[in-house]
């Protein structure tokens, strides 16, 4: 994945492979057996999906502490 050298708000990520720019939209994501459906950026071709270091500290890790709790 690329994104050049903006801000993180104004980045057009573009998938490496593909060449496609990515759009926002519902993607799932699967944990410990569970599903979850969440916008995220992804390619509309391939379907690799970028989940940035923000999310995957912030939101996600939050999420995992609590399935691991239960």
């Amino acid at each position: 994945m690329n994104g050049g050298e903006k801000g993180q708000d104004q980045l057009k990520w573009q998938c490496e492979r593909c060449r496609c720019d990515l759009v926002t939209g519902p993607v799932t994501v699967t944990y410990m057996g569970n599903r979850f459906t969440t916008d995220l950026p992804h390619c509309p071709s391939c379907g690799m999906v970028l989940i940035s270091e923000e999310i995957a500290l912030g939101k996600m890790a939050q999420v995992e502490q609590m399935l691991e709790d239960k």
